[in-house]
């Protein structure tokens, strides 16, 4: 079994026999949770390609110290997919973040879009925001990544389409969009889905103003919060990351 992983803040600078202090809640996590000891190996990583391979030297209540075996920098995924996630109800917004974490999604963008049943305006934008970046960051954590998935401020239909604008590749998830996924990806994705309440004509002829396709997933009409993962699996079965 690999290594768990455990996120600090930078491993930039570091060379290997270096000393190391986790501190603060990742490191409670490690000794409470995780039980991990002296002598013990464990992965750090900055979430930005580098890893380190360590060796417990010392544990406390919120502190874990480390003394650093090797180093290794991992390159970027390639392509880099961003999904754009329309607020979904209730905690399937977590549930798309963490899947799409697993399944090594770049960035992902809430979106604000016209028919979303949730809302996030005042205190409950910052709240949710950090609620979908710290299910990300545990995400990651649990799936070995070296490099964290951004997690976006929430984005307008103009931000979308902007989006949309710079991409190689942009792809609308609709039930009855007239083409299938493409079988080449090029280096950098951009997939839009939908809310519940389905794309609104205005944002359909908003992205594809923006240079979007459209398109669909076979017969079956899937979730909100299960399409993206759906999709993203299909574009990478089609790339070197699934060979």
């Amino acid at each position: 079994m690999s290594l768990h992983v455990h996120l600090v803040p930078s491993l930039a600078g570091v060379d290997v026999g270096a000393s190391l202090a986790v501190e603060g809640a990742e490191a409670h996590h490690a000794v409470a949770v995780r039980r991990l000891s002296v002598r013990e190996p464990v992965l750090l990583t900055d979430g930005a390609g580098r890893v380190a391979e360590c060796e417990v030297t010392a544990t406390g209540k919120a502190r874990l110290d480390v003394v650093v075996r090797a180093l290794s920098f991992v390159p970027a995924p390639s392509p880099e997919i961003v999904v754009v996630q329309a607020l979904p109800k209730g905690d399937r917004g977590e549930l798309a973040v963490e899947v799409l974490t697993e399944i090594g999604v770049a960035r992902i963008v809430p979106w604000a879009a016209s028919r979303s049943v949730a809302v996030w305006r005042g205190d409950r934008a910052a709240k949710s925001l950090a609620k979908w970046q710290a299910t990300a960051r545990e995400a990651a954590k649990q799936a070995r990544r070296a490099w964290f998935p951004e997690v976006a401020p929430l984005a307008t239909t103009a931000d979308v389409a902007s989006l949309i604008a710079d991409a190689p590749l942009a792809l609308v998830l609709h039930e009855e969009g007239a083409e299938a996924l493409p079988a080449d990806v090029p280096d950098r994705v951009v997939l839009v889905v939908g809310p519940e309440g389905g794309l609104a004509p205005e944002e359909l002829a908003a992205f594809a103003d923006a240079g979007a396709s459209t398109v669909r997933l076979g017969a079956e009409v899937l979730r909100t919060s299960t399409a993206g993962v759906a999709a993203v699996s299909a574009l990478l079965s089609r790339t070197a990351r699934w060979r």
